[in-house]
């Protein structure tokens, strides 16, 4: 009788050891990520602190979105991977914050701070954001072309 105590755990561990893995989370590729990325290097927190809206990204699902930025970024917007909101923290080097949906950097600002480009080396983030709705197309394209610098697949951007 005392080997049968151990069976019935014995069983359970085992059955439990072939269980299927968890799928991992898919990061649709809009970013080779074989290609560096950089986060602006003049980054000014009191210059771009405020209300941003997004006027386009990779998210095909949802909507444009918004960012707040302050002591930390404040965030709801249309990612690769959907909707995504949360609060993202700044790190040790200017410009670079973490959050729950991964790292998010700022990879350049216009001179008179109206257009704002993020995104993170593993292509999870990535959005241009304008102070005030609509976006002029030279600071669109401008903005393109900081994405396609840092590896993004400017031909799946979409403007809202």
């Amino acid at each position: 009788m005392p080997a049968m105590k151990w069976l019935f755990p014995a069983v359970l561990v085992l059955v439990a050891a072939c269980a299927a893995p968890p799928e991992p989370v898919s990061v649709p590729a809009v970013r080779d990520l074989s290609r560096p990325v950089y986060s602006i290097a003049g980054f000014d927190p009191a210059r771009l602190s405020g209300d941003w809206e997004q006027v386009a990204g990779f998210g095909r699902a949802c909507g444009p979105g918004r960012l707040q930025m302050g002591a930390e970024l404040i965030y709801d917007l249309c990612l690769p991977t959907g909707r995504a909101a949360g609060a993202a923290r700044a790190t040790e080097v200017p410009g670079r914050f973490d959050s729950k949906d991964g790292a998010l950097w700022v990879l350049w600002a216009d001179a008179d701070d109206r257009t704002l480009v993020i995104g993170g080396p593993d292509g999870r983030v990535a959005a241009v954001l304008n102070r005030a709705g609509g976006i002029s197309s030279d600071r669109m394209q401008a903005a393109r072309d900081i994405l396609g610098f840092n590896g993004y697949d400017v031909s799946r951007l979409v403007v809202y």
